[in-house]
């Protein structure tokens, strides 16, 4: 192995490790404010993590036409520290009173500012090197997915022992992640962009990557898994209490959690599953995932339900790894690194959004949690049967060029 090479892989470690500790920090405080406001007496604490789960997002949305620029314009190291200091920021208002939606909601500023450069450092460490950028990307993906599985546990046990000490957890988390990203190898950024006119093109740029085939394939299919996801973490703490009487937030944590681990293991199996040059075939498992959903909502048992959701994790891993390749690769010649993330996290979080928006319509409508996710499945279904159509198009795309 060349000594530039082992330099560039030792720097995607330390982002690795950078990324898990931030990310199982992101996590645990969502199970956190969970037992926060169980503390606090509220009488469906996991009906309103519905309302804090939407300002987090709102963040992504209303921040993507300039965060993009911002990682672009920057060495992403020094980003990744300002995105750390923010969410530590966010942590400290929990401290000093200020409402959890508000809290959470800048914790989510700093997450939407960390995101472009955690990715796009990625093709600055490989240099668009697609076979190394796809390991790279599966390995980061694995360190989030685990990040979130044991943040989802660690918070979880947390909420149940102590919220306080588990704000001081996540204190002390984001603190060592930020001084581990000036280790990262980066690019200079481009001084000259310039915010004002990066974020009147930016809608243009949304339009243009989705005239092109193969980047609406992905954004379309990512931003789905997504919405999927955001909704089923909130859905099943409220479906486990219904249905099978689990209420004990260490013990949802537990089994939400176990999706985690499905999504590890299928960030592992996806560069094997799924060529580079056949990223289109990964639609299979979306539709995967909608059958599995499902089956998840039928309350035979908890070893079942807890099978079931790991498969689900699986199957989405394999369903976005390789969207997600394809578009850092296409898209940083595009429109650069930064702004393809940007645009991503744009549209994955309107759909977050919307089927929050969605999910909680249903419920206030008189409609049971099992049916709820039953139609945010259909949702899914829908859209993977839309990215299906595009295949025929997208059997010429050669992603090397």
């Amino acid at each position: 192995m060349n000594n530039d090479l082992r330099v560039r892989k030792r720097s995607l470690t330390v982002l690795n490790l950078a990324q898990m500790l931030s990310a199982f920090a992101d996590n645990a405080i969502f199970f956190i404010i969970l037992g926060l406001l169980a503390q606090q007496g509220f009488r469906d604490p996991e009906g309103e993590m519905v309302i804090v789960q939407a300002g987090f997002l709102l963040a992504y949305v209303l921040l993507a036409p300039f965060v993009g620029t911002f990682a672009d314009k920057h060495k992403k190291s020094r980003v990744l520290m300002i995105g750390n200091l923010i969410k530590m920021t966010g942590v400290g208002m929990l401290f000093i009173g200020v409402p959890p939606a508000i809290s959470y909601a800048f914790i989510g500023l700093g997450a939407v500012i960390y995101s472009p450069a955690k990715y796009g450092v990625i093709v600055e460490i490989f240099k668009n090197n697609l076979p190394m950028l796809m390991k790279a990307n599966g390995q980061l993906e694995s360190a989030t997915i685990a990040a979130i599985l044991l943040g989802t546990l660690g918070g979880g046990y947390l909420a149940a022992f102590s919220p306080t000490t588990g704000m001081i957890v996540c204190m002390f988390l984001y603190i060592i992640s930020l001084i581990l990203a000036p280790f990262i190898l980066s690019d200079q950024g481009n001084s000259d962009l310039q915010y004002g006119k990066s974020a009147r093109e930016f809608f243009k740029e949304v339009k243009m990557m989705m005239k092109i085939p193969s980047l609406r394939f992905t954004l379309v299919g990512t931003s789905a898994f997504w919405m999927t996801s955001a909704v089923l973490r909130i859905a099943f703490l409220m479906w486990l209490a219904g249905y099978l009487q689990i209420t004990d937030k260490f013990q949802q944590s537990i089994i939400v959690g176990i999706t985690g681990v499905g999504i590890v293991i299928g960030a592992l199996l996806a560069p094997k599953l799924i060529s580079p040059l056949k990223y289109y075939r990964s639609y299979i498992f979306g539709f995967l995932m909608v059958l599995i959903i499902g089956v998840a909502v039928i309350p035979i048992h908890v070893y079942v339900t807890t099978a079931l959701l790991l498969l689900i994790g699986i199957c989405g891993a394999v369903f976005i790894i390789p969207m997600n390749t394809v578009l850092q690769a296409e898209g940083k010649p595009l429109v650069g690194s930064g702004k393809t993330i940007a645009i991503q996290n744009f549209c994955e979080n309107i759909l977050m959004l919307g089927g929050m928006g969605l999910f909680q319509f249903l419920l206030s409508q008189g409609m049971n949690v099992q049916l709820a996710i039953l139609s945010i499945g259909g949702v899914l279904g829908a859209f993977v049967l839309y990215i299906r159509s595009m295949v025929p198009n997208l059997r010429t795309v050669d992603i090397d060029e």
